[in-house]
């Protein structure tokens, strides 16, 4: 198992031989992080900053850092801490997940991960670069209030993160599970089903691409949440029964966009904007890719046309 390694808490990227992202926007930044959950990990943050919640943010799997850039922007007190766990360029912890990751998150390194983060923000939280399968023993138990969980799409591997994320979760915290529905990621949808059934896992809501969900009440989350969209407008809302619980469906991709974090590489607001990102994305991505052999590059590319990803 690969040993954890945890950064520094301030610092710049490496110097490296190659040219490192630099990412003029948040829209820059590579990965599937789309409008619907931009809106909704801001208003759950800013609902945990309105009712004076206070805890550590965890992600599990980070790919370039879009959502870990998002995610820092909502610490609120120097004790509160960030903390990111991915392999990176680590060896894997077997050989299944060892194809996972040579196969659909070939460009995955720390250094343009640091690089992309450190665009927005001035230090790096603490990652431990490591299989999740170590959050327990790293992340004090219900020290969290937020937990965003993205990395293997493997059955065993995500059951696990799901009961990490359990145990490190505050009481009444937020757990998001990433592809929770895709085609491709059948292994995701049966653990985060069978915690809903076997694990007192209660939705909260879901969008294409992420579930939300608490192990505490539901409803005043739900009903919150409701109100805010529906005030919001250009946001398309249903209720569900599912299981005998109930469950908010959101889609949000024309409504207004959150603020964001400003990169220190902007060059005018207009590339703050998602709508000025078509522009920029294909640069970024030929600069992520260009950090790796064109063998690699050659995965990625196959690994994103299999799941129907641009």
């Amino acid at each position: 198992m690969t040993t954890a390694t945890s950064a520094p808490r301030s610092g710049q990227p490496p110097q490296p031989g190659r040219e490192l992202p630099e990412p003029r926007s948040f829209y820059d930044v590579p990965g599937w992080f789309y409008r619907t959950d931009v809106i909704l990990f801001d208003w759950f943050l800013q609902r945990q900053r309105q009712l004076g919640q206070r805890g550590d943010l965890l992600e599990m799997g980070s790919y370039m850092g879009k959502s870990a850039v998002m995610m820092r922007a909502y610490l609120d007190t120097p004790e509160e801490k960030f903390t990111v766990c991915d392999l990176f360029d680590s060896e894997a912890p077997d050989e299944a997940n060892g194809r996972e990751m040579r196969g659909s998150y070939a460009t995955l390194t720390r250094r343009a991960f640091e690089a992309n983060f450190l665009s927005f923000h001035d230090d790096l939280p603490r990652i431990v670069q490591a299989p999740t399968s170590v959050v327990p023993r790293e992340i004090t138990p219900d020290s969290c209030r937020f937990v965003h969980v993205d990395a293997s799409h493997l059955y065993e591997h995500v059951h696990g993160d799901i009961g990490a994320a359990r145990q490190v979760l505050a009481p009444g915290g937020i757990v998001v599970l990433d592809d929770y529905r895709s085609e491709h990621t059948p292994g995701v949808a049966c653990a985060t089903w069978q915690a809903v059934l076997e694990s007192g896992l209660r939705p909260v809501c879901v969008s294409g691409h992420k579930f939300y969900g608490t192990w505490g009440e539901a409803e005043p989350w739900q009903d919150a949440l409701h109100a805010a969209l529906t005030a919001r407008g250009k946001c398309w809302l249903q209720w569900q029964v599912v299981a005998g619980r109930r469950m908010l469906l959101v889609g949000a991709k024309k409504a207004d966009a959150p603020e964001v974090p400003a990169s220190r590489h902007a060059r005018g607001q207009a590339l703050l904007t998602p709508e000025a990102a078509p522009r920029r994305r294909g640069m970024a991505r030929k600069v992520a890719v260009d950090l790796l052999p064109p063998v690699v590059t050659r995965a990625l590319v196959s690994a994103r046309r299999r799941s129907g990803r641009p």
